[in-house]
């Protein structure tokens, strides 16, 4: 609850659980306002009507910058005492509480020739595209920032990529960490794209323009229809082709998106949190003063973000699928979709607050994502636990290079892995050993260039192009921002 300039004090609770209610979004979700965006569509339709002619100009000259003002102001909760008490109906409740504000003179106006769903659904998307502009792009941005500052930092350090849970080949942290900025980029720049693709309209009842042709209107619009002509006072452009409501593939692909780029965070706090673990160590939450890890065991410092990242990415997963319940309904229009479409801004509420984990600040104005901790120690054990193993790859292929007779993978994978294991050393140590008492492998081994049998030494150096990747992922993602920054 917040107090306002006029001293109302508003309801601000946005759809979802009480616990996730990022700020930023309430000027766009919180309850009390939800119609500001549907009274927007109700003044520009009563400006229109006057441009054209309908409404007089001196009746019009009633719609003054205060009457505006006090109409912007109608609370959710004053819409739903009148549609409880008297219309049963929520957007009639609306045009009433509208015609009280008004003069007399333009409130038979009110509402003309608009449908419901014209002021609901063109409002939403009012809602979105406003919300994605002024609140999630300005964090996207910054966390792509931040994070390419710490992909900077750690392009260098080592680290044992891991597929199947098992060491693989060695990366480094500035590479994994940049594969996820991958995933955000793109997932990003698609859910700008939808955003910016995102339509109004002003189509009536069944979609077809009936009252705005059969009663005159577009031969008062001059070349435009009295839709364009509406959309176009609130920055919207008209879907090609509605109903009642608008088609829900729009406002579906961006949500779409969103939920998509929620999961790049979701994987972000799955590999932090697995890498968090105990016997792993790599990663590490930053710890405030003040803060417990556990109720009981006052030892743990559990990784409540990595966590809440991963799990904010399942709710928008859940979500999805009431978007998805409503990409159909019956002819024109029907209300089984309506109270489902309610709970579409959690999408958004979730991944905001999945951003603002990332973007919070500590007592010295630090981030969380620039405070995660590398335990560079860590990296180099875990790494060196099969560092003797793992450069099987580039072995078993420069000996097929080099003119192997045998399948060189089948040599490496059942004899040599166990005959390095049994020596305990690394599997070039083991190979050329072999290879004294071996005439084949003593020719193979002779073909192997030098640079190469000196790379099999040395598997820290194997690490590929992983620090080029990072540092590369790291300007494509200054380049969006610049393009859509702009």
């Amino acid at each position: 609850m917040e107090s306002t300039a006029m001293d109302k004090i508003l309801n601000l609770t946005m759809p979802g659980h009480l616990r996730y209610q990022p700020r930023g979004l309430q000027p766009y979700f919180g309850y009390d306002i939800l119609y500001v965006t549907t009274c927007e569509v109700e003044i520009a339709t009563l400006r229109v009507l006057g441009d054209i002619g309908v409404i007089p100009a001196e009746d019009l000259k009633q719609l003054t910058d205060e009457v505006i003002k006090k109409v912007l102001k109608i609370t959710t909760t004053e819409i739903d005492r009148i549609e409880r008490e008297i219309t049963k109906h929520d957007i009639r409740a609306l045009v009433r509480k509208i015609q009280e504000i008004i003069h007399y003179s333009l409130a038979r106006w009110t509402h003309i020739p608009l449908t419901s769903y014209d002021g609901l659904d063109t409002g939403r998307i009012l809602q979105f595209q406003r919300a994605y502009s002024q609140v999630l792009k300005p964090s996207i941005i910054q966390v792509v920032e931040w994070l390419s500052e710490v992909i900077i930092k750690f392009a260098d350090q080592i680290q044992i990529g891991r597929t199947h849970g098992q060491h693989a080949l060695p990366i480094t942290i500035g590479f994994w960490l940049a594969t996820v900025l991958s995933r955000i980029l793109y997932n990003w720049e698609k859910m700008d794209s939808y955003a910016s693709q995102l339509v109004g309209k002003i189509s009536g009842a069944v979609g077809a323009h009936n009252a705005q042709l059969g009663l005159g209107f577009e031969n008062l619009c001059g070349g435009k229809s009295f839709e364009e002509r509406v959309l176009e006072k609130l920055g919207l452009k008209p879907a090609r082709i509605s109903t009642q409501i608008l088609p829900p593939e729009y406002i579906a692909y961006f949500l779409y998106a969103c939920q998509m780029l929620s999961a790049s965070f979701g994987q972000l706090g799955r590999d932090c949190r697995n890498l968090m673990r105990t016997e792993i160590s790599e990663i590490a939450e930053a710890f405030e003063s003040g803060q417990v890890g556990s109720s009981t065991m006052a030892h743990k410092r559990n990784p409540i973000n990595f966590e809440q990242l991963e799990g904010m990415w399942l709710k928008n997963k859940n979500e999805f699928g009431k978007v998805q319940d409503t990409l159909i309904s019956e002819h024109q229009r029907d209300l089984v979709g309506s109270c489902v479409a309610r709970d579409f801004p959690i999408i958004l509420i979730n991944l905001q607050t999945q951003l603002n984990t990332l973007l919070r600040k500590n007592d010295s104005g630090e981030p969380f994502i620039k405070r995660i901790t590398v335990n560079a120690g860590s990296c180099w054990k875990n790494f060196k636990m099969s560092s003797h193993l793992i450069l099987s790859e580039p072995l078993y292929i420069a000996m097929q290079m080099a003119g192997y007779s045998g399948d060189a993978h089948h040599f490496v994978n059942h004899t040599l892995v166990p005959e390095c294991q049994k020596r305990e050393c690394n599997l070039i140590d083991a190979f050329e050993m072999m290879a004294e008492e071996d005439l084949e492998l003593r020719k193979t081994l002779k073909r192997i260039p030098k640079e190469v049998i000196e790379l099999l030494h040395h598997p820290e150096k194997y690490t590929g192009d992983a620090k080029k990747k990072a540092l590369a992922m790291v300007k494509i993602g200054k380049k969006q921002i610049k393009k859509l920054a702009a």
